[in-house]
């Protein structure tokens, strides 16, 4: 089952199908209150580093944890860029886990485990599959993380 094809950025615009075809994508969990919303640092470096070789970063917003992304998509946009600088897409805000998971953490996590909690990691090749999976804690400079999306690129 590929990455489903009707994602919406936090614009409310479709996703271009085209934005992640034969890319490796890096999905992310974020909210803006959290302890761990430093990595966006880390993850616009990510961004950086491995864009020109395929690499494409997309935060999606979620409030299921300890409701740490209350904002609406204006405010999730101004606090992104002013606070870190993002500049990689950002789909809508959208549930991870439970009865309302969305359409695409239902691919992304398949039969595996919930989410733990924000800012877990899918590295997902070129070929539309997951071919990694990180826990929150995972820094996005982790020596694992990085060797991952280098694997697949």
């Amino acid at each position: 089952m590929p990455v489903p094809s009707n994602l919406a950025t936090l614009d409310g615009q479709p996703l271009s199908p085209d934005a992640i075809a034969n890319k490796v994508v890096l999905f992310v969990n974020v909210a803006s209150a959290c302890g761990l919303t430093p990595q966006y640092s880390g993850l616009v470096e990510l961004d950086q580093k491995y864009g020109a070789q395929g690499l494409v970063v997309v935060g999606v917003p979620c409030n299921q944890f300890g409701a740490q992304e209350p904002g609406t998509a204006d405010e999730i946009k101004d606090f992104t860029k002013t606070k870190y600088d993002v500049d990689f897409t950002l789909l809508e805000k959208q549930d991870v886990n439970g009865a309302n998971r969305s359409p695409l953490y239902q691919f992304l996590v398949g039969e595996g485990d919930d989410i733990e909690w924000n800012f877990g990691k899918f590295v997902v090749g070129r070929d539309g599959e997951v071919v990694a999976r990180f826990d929150p804690k995972t820094a996005p400079d982790a020596p694992e993380l990085k060797a991952a999306i280098e694997k697949a690129l």
